[in-house]
């Protein structure tokens, strides 16, 4: 088995689309909450839970349990780590503010198909935070609740960065962060004009089929089909008949953990499995891993959204803000 690779269809991969997906509910997800909660302390609250309480200790894990015990694997010390640079304490370090800055630990996993690469998932969550930012700006410029045709004019500009981009020009901006931005874009202006958008049948057989057809044509599918690839999530979110409801959210758990816990296995014999095993093995260890994510971090982080504390900084802020319009009415009085 290659467990390098993926699965492509045209020039892009399923994992392409995975993330692309992730980012277009995200996109409707985060904005919905930021208009419920109406305030961008509370916002960027909720967010912060969300996202770093279970980043951080799959940091922990990662460097502390993951890196020796893949060490050991390979016939190693279950030392290296923490005395071979770059150390276990440099990946935790390093990567603590989201932004990915390490992927090696100590040169462990030189021989898997993925070599010196630990969590290779991780890149986009300083994309999701950067995304966070931009909703947050959106809704302090009151774009989100009262003009709200910024939003899709913003994807629009970002859709005309990417092909400028494509074409070679340089706008600043890696494809990467384009990418991100633009389909996130798309989620966003999906809720914010959500009751305005037909919900048919056939129009997502239409974006299914436009959908398939650039990634099958395109090197960047995104310049056509992002669109209806939105749609088309969407439209399942809505309208397909789900017959389960999952008593916890392993959603994340599973996105942080997949990769140290299938390079873990890819350096035993298992990596020698056909595809669909290798995959099955790595999904049934990974979800406890995600379960015990979910009940041990996430879901207590979380309990703790409703804590007083944004709305004393929101307090706090405002009579600050208050004190400097009075100091500068005072000194405008003054002859």
């Amino acid at each position: 088995m290659r467990t390098g690779t993926q699965p492509m269809w045209g020039m892009s991969t399923l994992g392409d689309f995975a993330v692309d997906g992730f980012f277009i509910l995200s996109g409707f997800l985060v904005t919905r909450s930021y208009l419920k909660l109406d305030s961008i302390y509370r916002f960027v609250w909720h967010r912060f839970l969300r996202i770093m309480p279970g980043f951080w200790v799959c940091l922990l894990i990662t460097g502390l349990v993951v890196a020796p015990v893949a060490a050991l694997l390979e016939g190693g010390s279950a030392a290296a780590p923490f005395t071979t640079d770059p150390t276990a304490l440099r990946y935790i370090v390093s990567n603590s503010g989201l932004l990915i800055l390490e992927y090696d630990i100590g040169g462990v996993l030189a021989g898997n198909p993925t070599p010196l690469v630990f969590n290779g998932s991780l890149w986009t969550l300083a994309l999701e935070g950067l995304c966070y930012l931009l909703v947050a700006a959106l809704g302090v410029a009151g774009a989100l609740r009262h003009r709200p045709v910024l939003v899709p004019i913003a994807a629009a500009a970002v859709w005309a960065l990417t092909i400028a981009y494509d074409l070679g020009a340089n706008v600043l901006v890696g494809d990467e962060t384009l990418r991100m931005v633009f389909v996130f874009l798309l989620g966003a202006t999906a809720h914010l004009y959500a009751r305005r958008v037909p919900m048919s049948g056939w129009l997502a057989l239409a974006a299914a089929l436009l959908f398939l057809l650039s990634a099958a044509t395109l090197e960047n599918y995104r310049l056509v089909g992002a669109l209806p690839l939105a749609y088309l999530l969407l439209w399942i979110s809505a309208c397909f008949p789900w017959p389960l409801s999952l008593p916890a959210d392993l959603s994340y758990g599973v996105y942080i953990y997949h990769w140290p816990i299938l390079q873990l296995i890819a350096a035993t014999g298992l990596v020698e499995l056909p595809g669909a095993a290798f995959l099955t093995v790595g999904l049934l260890c990974v979800l406890p891993v995600a379960a015990l994510s979910w009940f041990l971090v996430e879901k207590p982080a979380l309990a703790r959204k409703h804590n007083a504390v944004p709305d004393q900084v929101e307090s706090a802020a405002r009579r600050a803000w208050t004190a400097v319009g009075r100091q500068r009415e005072t000194a405008q009085r003054r002859p």
